[in-house]
């Protein structure tokens, strides 16, 4: 037996035999051509028949992943039309006389070069994504076959690493986990793995690969990070066992639909979820979540080739607010910058873009964008149960403008006859120190605290959280990130302000008490945590 140890990045255990993932590769040379024009119309042709399967593509992704994860296909589809990567082809192919699949080749080693070279982490994936769009369209000029992967059985896919199409494009009922040589727990591939509730294994290094063939036996256990290749008797019992129970756990957990989230000695807490658009509302509605703890509003700009206008925002809040039929609903302003680019705002390259122009501060530089979302989600309001929160807040003046605006709004609506809520709670995400250390200030400007600790783990620990090679320093139990929370948790309830969490560690079961003691109100998580955080609150006594 071979153990060999990764990153766990979706918590399940599968059993089966490995199929290795041949993935294609088609050899290209350097060859001259004399008809350049007929060699430019390959690459159209080729080009064209890349962006319809990328379409295809997006399509299945969409009713597997759902919109949030299946835009990354959108993305690929502009970045085979962007005019600098086309413009090198054209020029590579006139210039040096050469095939279009060297044209595409060289092009690609040049733009994943340079992107790899940039200090943004964002863009530093973006190389991955050259690769994978510009492999594809060269598969399509020399007619080569797709990669293959899985067998007729059920398999574990076992790989160097999965570029997001390739992941999407296997058949998810015949797949029984992933397992990457390398990749990182927020690589694409990664995030959409525990989207298909897949059992995942990644960074496992090269001597994966080394050791591993098709039809041998292996476990996955995706809680641990462990691959076990060709295992023992007392392992493949042990495991086994583990899968069982795991298996009986999660049909326990549909038990606790409608069920309460309350502790045995009778605390009760709120359990949300996080959505990043109204397509997820079906997922919220199936695991019984409490409400919407965060609606990521940002979507609605990143799927718009210009600024989404005031109807368009309206419609969307109006639809997600109504289906959740009074329930709570909190939307989070546009927090577009760091990784999160948008062509047309226009917002030029920064040396740190996490620390740039981003979130509440391009809403507060740019009002007039700001106010048409705030005249939108106001507008949905009477609809049901509204919360707006602020992201990226680090002081008591940023509250006191984003107060005057909302003002402002609100007169306006009133003289234009137009109807909103007088009770829409207005928070702000605890995302930076600046927040928690000052949340005493924040505290009486605000009806609620909502803790982002993706973010506040990062820019506490001065770790960038999609940098593979810090995943060793990103401790997200730090006693320093768990002190900022509870200072913000005193300070919200000093003030009479409640407080939930959002981020990822609002679905940490094993922080579940810490975070009850400390008085949080609210755990806001992804859709499929609602069900495992319920049953983690209804074994908690907070009187021992």
């Amino acid at each position: 037996m071979i153990t060999i140890t990764g990153k766990g990045v979706y918590g399940a255990v599968a059993i089966g035999m490995i199929s290795v993932f041949n993935r294609s590769e088609v050899p290209v040379k350097r060859a001259h051509v004399q008809d350049l024009e007929a060699e430019k119309a390959r690459f159209e042709a080729a080009k064209i028949k890349t962006i319809e399967e990328l379409g295809e593509i997006y399509e299945k992704a969409l009713k597997e992943v759902g919109e949030a994860n299946a835009q990354i296909f959108e993305i690929h589809q502009m970045m085979v039309e962007d005019d600098d990567y086309n413009e090198s082809i054209i020029n590579i192919i006139e210039t040096q006389k050469v095939t279009a699949e060297y044209a595409v080749a060289v092009t690609a080693d040049n733009f994943a070069a340079m992107f790899a070279a940039m200090d943004d982490s964002y863009m530093q994936a973006r190389a991955a994504d050259v690769k994978d769009i510009s492999n594809r369209i060269i598969k399509n000029l020399t007619s080569s076959k797709e990669s293959e992967a899985v067998s007729d059985e059920n398999v574990i896919i076992c790989a160097d690493d999965l570029a997001p199409s390739e992941t999407v494009s296997l058949d998810k009922d015949k797949v029984l986990a992933f397992v990457t040589a390398h990749g990182s727990s927020n690589s694409h591939t990664a995030i959409l793995a525990r989207t298909m509730n897949i059992p995942a294994v990644i960074g496992t290094g090269d001597e994966m690969l080394e050791n591993v063939s098709d039809g041998v036996m292996a476990i996955v256990d995706g809680y641990t990070g462990k691959v076990y290749i060709d295992p023992d008797d007392a392992t493949m019992e042990a495991m086994k066992e583990k899968q069982n129970k795991d298996t009986e756990r999660k049909k326990l957990l549909l038990e606790l639909k409608g069920k309460e989230n309350v502790t045995i000695d009778g605390t009760k807490i709120n359990i949300y979820a996080n959505i990043g658009g109204p397509q997820d509302i079906g997922a919220v509605l199936l695991n019984d979540a409490g409400g919407i703890g965060l609606f990521r509003s940002e979507f609605l700009y990143l799927e718009n080739e210009d600024y989404p206008n005031e109807e368009e925002q309206f419609r969307a809040y109006r639809k997600v607010i109504e289906s959740m039929a009074g329930k709570k609903v909190i939307i989070r302003t546009l927090d577009i910058g760091a990784d999160k680019q948008v062509d047309y705002f226009g917002l030029g390259k920064e040396d740190n873009p996490a620390l740039g122009f981003r979130a509440i501060r391009i809403c507060l530089k740019r009002p007039e964008i700001f106010k048409t979302q705030l005249r939108a989600l106001y507008r949905a309001s009477v609809y049901g149960n509204l919360g707006i929160m602020f992201p990226m807040i680090t002081s008591v003046s940023e509250i006191e403008k984003i107060m005057e605006i909302v003002k402002e709004v609100k007169e306006e609506l009133t003289e234009q006859g137009l109807e909103y809520s007088g009770n829409v709670e207005l928070g702000i995400m605890i995302e930076t120190p600046a927040a928690a250390v000052i949340s005493d200030k924040l505290a009486p400007l605000v009806d609620f605290f909502s803790v982002g600790t993706n973010d506040l783990t990062q820019y506490t620990l001065a770790v960038d959280r999609q940098n593979p090679n810090l995943e060793d320093f990103c401790d997200t139990h730090h006693e320093a990130i768990l002190r900022l929370i509870e200072f913000a948790a005193k300070s919200a309830h000093e003030h009479g302000a409640w407080i939930g969490i959002c981020g990822e560690l609002g679905a940490d079961i094993t922080l579940t008490e810490t975070f009850l003691r400390m008085g949080i109100d609210e755990l806001s998580v992804s859709p499929s945590f609602v069900l495992p955080v319920r049953d983690a609150v209804r074994k908690i006594d907070l009187s021992k």
